[in-house]
């Protein structure tokens, strides 16, 4: 009994070491040797597949979520027990009632009388959010899309995911305007638009002792844009 004790405790303490390795990787991996390291690798075996477009309620767009068909195995094998059994999923997006949310390779764009569909950009890039201020683009008359996303292979391992820095891009309902308002390698924390001055509001962190890591050791960086303008120009204030 008690080498039974002592066996599942030496497995749960290195199941717990492991878990802290596995948390502790780095998200930036520093390497001014090499060029363009940051840039993924592409996967040819992925397959491309489209959700049905949306429509945010006022605009005159429609919004095609793009991304990679997710096969899922279930670890049971067939009847003829020579292979795994698969499940398919051909659904890549979650729409909410002004937020389309996911893992998405892109965005495409389609006026609701046209034919021609345009992308949002031509880069690799991992979309998590895509949000329409609503409220706001109503009372400025500018409609605006806020994204939440991974545009760059901060931990050098040749893929786009969420072990890499999350910035905040801005576009226009058309997906024009395509433009980054967070700092390259400083870590978007959150977002939150202050309807009674037009302003988007969002907090960043940078890995000021470039440890690979965002921590208390780090620095916070507060920022806001006032969408009334055209420019979108990040402004840092200081509030503490």
């Amino acid at each position: 009994m008690n080498k039974k004790l002592i066996i599942g405790s030496l497995f749960f303490v290195l199941l717990i070491v492991s878990c802290q390795k596995e948390v502790e990787k780095p998200k930036v991996i520093y390497d001014s040797s090499s060029k363009n390291t940051m840039a993924p690798k592409l996967d040819s075996s992925k397959v491309e597949i489209a959700d049905l477009p949306v429509v945010m309620e006022g605009t005159d767009y429609l919004i095609h979520p793009i991304g990679d068909l997710r096969i899922y195995e279930r670890g049971t094998k067939s009847k003829y027990g020579s292979s795994a059994v698969n499940d398919v999923s051909f659904t890549i997006s979650n729409v909410a009632q002004y937020e389309i949310t996911g893992f998405l390779q892109n965005l495409k764009f389609q006026k609701i009388d046209s034919d021609s569909i345009h992308s949002l950009t031509d880069k690799p890039i991992l979309i998590e959010t895509a949000t329409y201020l609503k409220t706001v683009s109503d009372r400025i008359k500018k409609q605006i899309l806020v994204y939440t996303m991974v545009d760059a292979d901060t931990n050098r391992d040749g893929k786009l995911d969420t072990n890499d820095i999350n910035t905040l891009y801005l576009s226009t309902i058309s997906g024009e305007k395509f433009t980054k308002v967070a700092t390259d390698l400083e870590e978007l924390i959150d977002w939150n638009l202050v309807e009674a001055s037009n302003r988007l509001y969002f907090r960043t962190i940078e890995d000021t002792n470039k440890n690979g890591q965002f921590d208390q050791k780090d620095v916070l960086h507060y920022n806001y844009i006032d969408l009334n303008k055209n420019d979108w120009k990040v402004i840092r204030y200081s509030p503490i």
